[in-house]
Order: structure tokens, then C-alpha cells, then sequence
């Protein structure tokens, strides 16, 4: 209508100029005529797309939330998430249609959907290295729940303090006597792992004390050991134990007689588990709820390109419990 260039009807339409390009007057006013003799109206959500600013938030999961075989661990972070978003006005889109290749799913696969939010929230105990760090080489804005090592480049997240929280277990655990202790786990891979076995080795080395590491759910181990408490990195191996060594109830005591072995579970359960006997383990509360809600706290200021920190710890509740005794000596 007006023989100018879509590029100069959209600099006018936006109200900007391109640098040393310069609209005259006489041509931005014939594309203004053009636009009211038109009745031509901008569609409010193309604009929103383009400029990434249509409050949509991406929420990507490397394990299935729903199945009970998760013993509901990624219901509360889903919470959080959920009630940051209305208080922000935002929309959640559940990214589920992510191929499984080697019993992972993977978020850049052909016909990905990933663009269609502003930025997404990732979710799992272990996720892919090479997709974090297309995800920094990107500049896509995200947010890891849980800590990350870098990948090409520093990863934004919202992860418990599982270090600090195991640390000072350790230290409770010396102050009432016990002299040789054990972390039962994998004590890495995983940054959650590898975060709970640091702090079993700091607390340990700061008080002086024994310290062995056994494969997780081996009771021969446990016993031939010569601890008197033992760290289970997940809380179902705990659950295990208790049931071998014999505590039951909420008050801890032994059904059987065992050697006297104290349990210290790290966290909640992240896969099923059944606990009949509703023992109250001694350990820490993951901050999850909390986490989720941060977590879109973060990426919200990375879309606005506002100032915040962007990887934050959150410190863990310690529980008392009922399976962490004194030892005499």
C-alpha cells in the first residue's frame, strides 16, 4: 500500500529507529494513513512471542513426576512452582513430549516445543551435560532445581545446601559419642550425591574421626564395619537397613538383638518405599516447595533481565528423629 519495506512499516509500527537508518517524516506519516485507512491492528500475540513475553513458563522433567514409584518427591517443587506463577501472572506448560533415548528423556529432539515458553524450569536428580550446556551456549534463560556443576559455563539454579545439612549431622552424631561412622551410597555422580558425601567427609575430618564407605542396602557390610551409625545416602537404603537391624515405631527401639547401629537418612524418599513400621529416622527435610518457588523467582529476573542471584542454596531442615542414639562408651 505504501511501496516502503516491511521492515520500515515495522519500525514505525514499533515507534523505533534502526541506527543510521533514518524514516522520513513524509514516509512514516504515509505508512500511518495506510495503517488507519486499513484498520490494521497488530496482533497482541505474535508481538508477545516475538519479544519473548508472553508469561509462559517451560517446566521440563528428566524423570516422570506422576508415578507413584516417586513416592510424590517432585510433588512439592510442582507446588512452589504453581503458586509463584499465579502470584506472577504466569502460565506453566509441562513439556512432556520429549522422545526417551536410553531411559532419559531429552529436551532438543526434532519438533521440540521448548520456544513456545520464555524461559523453563528443568527438574530431575541427574541431567544431560551436553543439553545444559547447549542451554548456556544458547542464552536461553533457564533455572535447574538442584545444583549444577558448570556446563561451558555457570548454570543457573535452586538447590538444597545437602553438604551443610549432612555436615552437621556428622556433627551431632560425634556429640553423642560415635567415634566410627558410614556413608552408605554412591557419594557422586549425581551433584545431589556428590554434595552429601562432601559434607559426610567434611564433618568427619573436622572431628577427627573414623569413617568407612559401604555400598547401599548391605547389611554384611554395615556389621563387619565396626560403625555405630551409618549415613544412607537414600532414604529407601535407611528403610532397608532399619528393617534388617530390627528398629521399628516411632520410638525407635529394636525388635531384635543386633549390634547397636544408629541410621541417619539424607533426605526424602526419592523412589517407593514402604515403611510398615513408621519410623521416624533422624536426617533433614529438603526445602522442596520452597525450591520450585525460587526457582521461577530466578528465571522470571533472567526473561526481565533483571538483577538477582542466580544460583542459590536453600538450607535443609535437620529432624531428630528417633534412630540416632547415644553411644556409650
Amino acid at each position: 500500500m505504501t511501496g516502503v519495506s516491511q521492515a520500515t512499516v515495522s519500525l514505525v509500527l514499533n515507534g523505533r529507529s534502526d541506527g543510521d537508518v533514518r524514516i522520513a517524516p513524509e514516509t512514516r506519516e504515509r505508512v500511518l494513513q495506510a495503517i488507519r485507512d486499513s484498520g490494521y491492528v497488530a496482533d497482541p500475540i505474535a508481538r508477545r512471542l516475538a519479544a519473548r513475553d508472553n508469561r509462559i513458563i517451560g517446566v521440563f522433567t528428566y524423570e516422570p513426576v506422576f508415578p507413584a514409584g516417586n513416592s510424590d518427591f517432585y510433588h512439592p517443587f510442582l507446588v512452589g512452582i504453581e503458586e509463584r506463577a499465579e502470584a506472577l501472572g504466569s502460565d506453566l506448560l509441562l513439556l512432556t513430549s520429549a522422545p526417551v533415548v536410553d531411559g532419559r528423556r531429552r529436551i532438543f529432539h526434532e519438533g521440540n516445543r521448548l520456544r513456545l515458553a520464555d524461559g523453563c524450569i528443568l527438574l530431575g536428580r541427574s541431567l544431560d551435560r551436553d543439553e545444559l550446556a547447549r542451554l548456556v551456549a544458547d542464552g536461553f534463560p533457564f533455572v535447574s532445581v538442584g545444583r549444577r556443576d558448570d556446563a561451558g559455563g555457570p548454570v543457573p539454579y535452586v538447590g538444597a545446601d545437602y553438604a551443610g545439612a549432612t555436615e552437621a549431622l556428622v556433627r551431632r552424631a560425634v556429640g553423642l559419642g560415635h567415634t566410627r561412622l558410614a556413608y552408605m551410597g554412591q557419594g557422586e555422580g549425581p551433584e545431589s550425591h556428590a554434595d552429601r558425601k562432601a559434607g559426610f567427609d567434611r564433618g568427619v575430618a573436622a572431628a577427627g574421626v573414623d569413617s568407612v564407605h559401604l555400598p547401599a542396602d548391605d547389611l554384611g557390610a554395615v556389621l563387619s564395619s565396626g560403625a555405630t551409625v551409618v549415613f544412607a545416602e537414600e532414604h529407601s537404603d535407611g528403610v532397608a537397613l532399619a528393617g534388617e537391624i530390627g528398629i521399628s515405631g516411632s520410638s525407635g527401639e529394636k525388635s531384635r538383638t543386633l549390634p547397636d547401629v544408629s541410621i541417619v537418612t539424607l533426605g526424602q524418599p526419592t523412589r517407593h518405599v514402604t515403611d510398615p513400621t513408621g519410623t521416624q529416622f533422624t536426617g533433614f527435610a529438603i526445602p522442596r516447595r520452597e525450591m520450585g518457588a525460587q526457582a521461577l523467582e530466578v528465571l522470571t529476573a533472567l526473561i526481565d533481565g533483571t538483577k538477582t542471584r542466580r544460583q542459590r542454596l536453600l538450607p535443609c531442615e535437620l529432624i531428630p528423629g528417633t534412630t540416632l542414639e547415644e553411644r556409650w562408651k
